[in-house]
């Protein structure tokens, strides 16, 4: 079993060197060429990230806009809701009194 095991290891080992071998041989630019190519794609992957990142940024804060606004809302509604609960009551009291 273990001599299958080194076997199996061996032709992995054996694919990879000539796969590495056949993509440096065929290669389709060279080092310099590339690196800046390499180089240019990190920046564009970084100016993406941060473009995105400032979209995401403004959505939330959006959100949190909203967000507020519909407290404030609820707020405004509830007050008036305890507001209008204490002036029955108050008439209700007026009333029994009377």
């Amino acid at each position: 079993m273990s001599d299958d095991r080194n076997n199996n290891i061996g032709w992995f080992l054996a694919g990879l060197g000539l796969g590495a071998v056949v993509g440096i041989l065929y290669a389709p630019k060279s080092g310099r060429e590339t690196r800046e190519s390499l180089l240019q794609n990190a920046d564009e992957g970084r100016d993406y990230v941060v473009a995105r990142g400032r979209e995401a940024r403004e959505r939330v804060s959006e959100f949190v806009d909203r967000g507020k606004e519909t407290v404030g809302k609820q707020r405004e509604q509830i007050n008036s809701a305890i507001e209008a609960g204490r002036q029955a009551y108050r008439e209700a009291t007026a009333e029994k009194k009377s």
